[in-house]
């Protein structure tokens, strides 16, 4: 169906409750298109009912993407999740903005998102073996388009630990550990010892259904983010940067590679 035009129409905030968007990306990352409706309305956001777009959050980067509308090309220019509903920002054409009610497609920029895949995984696999061999926990992180960073709770930071710190994450890679997704009642879920890896608890208490994501026989915690498969499929991994944040802080920086490192 072509979009009506909206030309000449203001997009006016949807004045009735929105329902929570469903969230195709927790389910299936690797999903990289589907049809929605549009379920909300506010300026140059749209609520869509189901979404695979990822908002960002816990240090990863937002989606990029596109909203399909007939022959209408919507390019996303910000994504954010307020409760339980992702907005996503647009672009508006000459032909408007879709309506509520109005179908859209959602199509994400794959080669950004399974960068940040990929990136994720690798946080994940840094902090599973700091955690493992150390005892460190997390005291903080950021991914960014073409690394990413990670904080630890350790005084021990020699070139020589750096060295088998990284030897130790590429052997995880190599190793191809499967990655397992799926959520447990928070009651359940923090039954689990060392679910939170970071020093302060950052799961708000009203969250009843706990996300896990599991790196078999590595790594297990609470997270929201989109992950690989398995471990093989990051690549290698090297850290480029160490800094000495505090007596009690050290941050590493790390960059993906294309082959596992040798």
């Amino acid at each position: 169906m072509q979009p009506t035009s909206h030309a000449s129409q203001e997009v006016q905030p949807n004045q009735v409750s929105v329902s929570p968007t469903e969230l195709l990306y927790h389910t299936d990352s690797y999903i990289r298109t589907c049809e929605a409706k549009v379920v909300g309305s506010e300026g140059n956001s749209l609520a869509l009912d189901r979404t695979i777009i990822y908002p960002g959050g816990g240090g990863q980067l937002a989606d990029r993407g596109t909203l399909l509308w007939g022959s209408e090309r919507l390019p996303l220019v910000g994504v954010h999740k307020r409760g339980d509903v992702v907005w996503h920002e647009v672009a508006p054409t000459a032909a408007g903005l879709p309506g509520v009610g109005e179908s859209v497609t959602c199509e994400v920029d794959w080669e950004f998102r399974y960068r940040m895949m990929r990136t994720h995984t690798a946080l994940h696999i840094l902090c599973g073996s700091i955690f493992r061999d150390f005892g460190a926990q997390v005291t903080g992180g950021q991914m960014y388009e073409d690394r990413a960073r990670m904080d630890f709770s350790t005084d021990v930071f020699t070139p020589e630990w750096v060295h088998a710190v990284e030897r130790s994450i590429n052997e995880a890679v190599a190793a191809d550990h499967p990655i397992k997704v799926y959520t447990l009642p928070r009651a359940k879920a923090f039954e689990i010892p060392d679910l939170i890896r970071t020093k302060i608890n950052l799961l708000p208490p009203e969250i009843s259904e706990i996300r896990i994501v599991e790196i078999v026989g590595l790594d297990l915690q609470a997270d929201g983010g989109t992950h690989v498969h398995s471990t093989r499929e990051v690549g290698g991994i090297k850290i480029t940067k160490t800094e000495n944040k505090g007596k009690q802080n050290k941050r590493m920086e790390i960059v993906l590679l294309d082959e596992p490192a040798s």
